[in-house]
């Protein structure tokens, strides 16, 4: 982008950041965010141009209000987690949209494809999985699969194999997204494949209460790792106004802040899957009275999808439009 241009695109952003003044800590961390990576760009681009000192003088009279105590370094941490990362959600929605449309469309392959073939199922499950769970199935006990002696080894094992793979799917975008289509690919089809199982079986309702009480965050955090990749990939394709370099540069950097939100989900989905889902299981199994009430189980479910909703959706188009912030910040 041609400086002129750049200039023209900013400067009523920066006139405005710097005539008006707030009080507002979400709004000044932001405004420090938007003038880094503006700063960062004329740097780049730019390095002995007026308008780099200029906005770097900015810059730095953001960062006196954001730092100037430490509670207000605090209110950093907590500005990158309330305002920071959903923006970037927001920035990155049609990428969402669009990576968790082609999961869904995969799925519903691996659906068809079990419905049509029965040797679908088990080729893409594995036989030792299908036949211990149909043994489960004849015993009473449909999930069974999911009650283990040392829950904490479970759920450690557990945690580390889905961020493992939640970092495969981000990666995959490094392959122009190729790799995070394929891991989306094997994971839409076991979904399909194991849910069209339980359906086939009459325990469909029982499957969802049982399963998608850690499924809700676990599958819906995998999506969001793939759109990390797919954020990648795009950055690769499609650099706009940037060259490629610094395109990619910037998806790699959107990417790694997606995904940091995702640890804590994948460890929380860990300890559900290892010690509620095992309860929930006894519900619909042999141990009836020692399982959980299907209401807390549902509660438990319905709260999972909300907080994935609020978070990645509807708080980031609501802060957004609050802020009133415009396709150039």
């Amino acid at each position: 982008m041609r400086e002129g241009m750049f200039i023209k695109k900013n400067v009523d952003k920066w006139n405005r950041y710097q005539q008006q003044k707030t009080d507002d800590p979400d709004e000044t961390a932001e405004r420090f965010i938007t003038l880094v990576d503006d700063l960062s760009y004329a740097k780049t681009f730019y390095p002995h141009s007026r308008v780099t000192r200029w906005i770097n003088g900015i810059a730095a009279s953001v960062y006196q209000e954001v730092y100037k105590t430490r509670k207000e370094k605090y209110s950093r941490i907590f500005s990158f987690w309330h305002t920071e990362l959903p923006l970037l959600f927001k920035k990155h929605h049609r990428i969402l949209g669009i990576t968790f449309l082609v999961f869904i469309l995969f799925v519903s392959i691996g659906v068809l494809g079990a419905a049509k073939d029965e040797t679908f199922i088990r080729a893409v499950l594995g036989n030792g999985y299908v036949d211990m769970t149909e043994d489960n199935i004849a015993k009473g006990d449909p999930f069974g699969v999911y009650r283990d002696d040392n829950p904490f080894t479970m759920f450690v094992q557990i945690a580390l194999n889905n961020i493992f793979v939640a970092f495969l799917a981000c990666a995959g975008g490094l392959l122009i997204g190729l790799g995070t289509l394929y891991l989306m690919w094997q994971n839409g089809l076991m979904l399909g494949c194991f849910q069209y199982m339980f359906f086939a079986k009459g325990l469909g309702f029982k499957s969802i209460m049982v399963i998608w009480i850690h499924g809700t965050l676990e599958i819906l955090a995998i999506v969001i790792s793939a759109t990390a990749g797919m954020i990648i990939a795009n950055g690769l394709l499609f650099p706009g106004t940037y060259s490629r370099l610094v395109s990619f540069k910037r998806g790699v950097k959107d990417a790694l802040k997606v995904m940091l939100v995702l640890v804590p989900v994948f460890i929380l989905a860990a300890f559900l899957e290892s010690y509620v889902t095992h309860l929930m299981s006894n519900t619909y199994g042999k141990a009836p009275d020692a399982g959980l009430p299907v209401w807390a189980g549902a509660g438990i479910l319905l709260l999972s999808f909300a907080f994935i909703a609020w978070y990645f959706i509807i708080h980031p188009i609501r802060l957004h439009r609050k802020l009133g912030f415009n396709k150039n910040i």
